[in-house]
């Protein structure tokens, strides 16, 4: 399969909030598919009318939408794929430097592409550039099913340089504080299963915080976003207690049984 064309595939479940915003910025694409976990709200709707092919992963009691992702793309028709969030925008510069990357005859068969990230109503120096591998050859590559992970893709992977914002992806999620308190409960969740092999020390509640907080606010200069860059450190140290609580409580109580 050597086509040169470029399928966008999105998961989603109940994503009307920016879908119509989202899918807009990829209307230019060869095809986009909608993976949809049951959604109860207007998303299919939305996808129907701007001409997205459909398919439905079942939600069960998935958290994430990292079950649905394979099976997303495995859904696509073509031979590269853009995987983008239900909040993400794709920006046209984007669009036009990944169509001339497939041409390359050295092309990579992954691409890390930049996130410009938001909380509390700024553009976070301390978030950026997230990488993310979101674009890759559909062939030899899968997703493992679990939240905040990576496709695994098959062969050499490049960054886009992080000078270039322009290729960015735009984050819509605009994170509160109360946003990120309730996401931390959520996401230390998905944490204990992939890392349920690991095992922490009781001075890893006090060294691994700390060391959040000092790359937040220091490492990935937190400080030049203000306030916002201080409160998001300490959010980052508290993610840390709790992601280790769980586990610490999780192994206890599987070595009692």
């Amino acid at each position: 399969m050597q086509d040169g064309k470029i399928s966008v595939v999105i998961n989603t479940y109940n994503a009307e909030k920016h879908l119509e915003r989202v899918l807009k910025s990829v209307e230019s694409f060869d095809e986009i598919v909608i993976c949809d976990m049951e959604s109860v709200d207007n998303t299919i709707n939305i996808a129907k009318k701007h001409r997205c092919k459909v398919v439905t992963f079942p939600k069960a009691n998935h958290k994430s939408a990292e079950p649905a992702r394979t099976f997303a793309i495995e859904s696509a028709s073509h031979e590269w794929i853009l995987v983008v969030d239900a909040d993400e925008l794709v920006p046209l510069k984007l669009r036009d430097y990944l169509y001339e990357n497939v041409k390359r005859a050295d092309a990579p068969n992954g691409l890390w592409i930049p996130r410009q990230n938001f909380f509390m109503g700024q553009f976070m120096h301390a978030f950026y550039p997230d990488y993310i591998l979101r674009f890759f050859k559909k062939e030899g590559t899968t997703w493992p099913p679990y939240v905040h992970t990576f496709p695994l893709v098959t062969g050499k992977t490049e960054k886009i340089p992080r000078q270039r914002k322009d290729l960015a992806f735009i984050h819509l999620a605009d994170d509160s504080v109360y946003d990120c308190i309730r996401k931390i409960n959520q996401y230390t969740d998905n944490e204990i299963e992939k890392k349920k092999e690991k095992r922490y020390g009781v001075m890893s509640i006090i060294y691994k915080p700390l060391f959040r907080f000092f790359k937040a606010y220091i490492l990935k200069k937190g400080f030049l976003d203000g306030k916002a860059g201080l409160i998001n450190a300490c959010i980052q140290a508290v993610y840390q207690i709790v992601m280790i609580g769980k586990i610490m409580e999780k192994q206890d109580q599987t070595l009692s049984r």
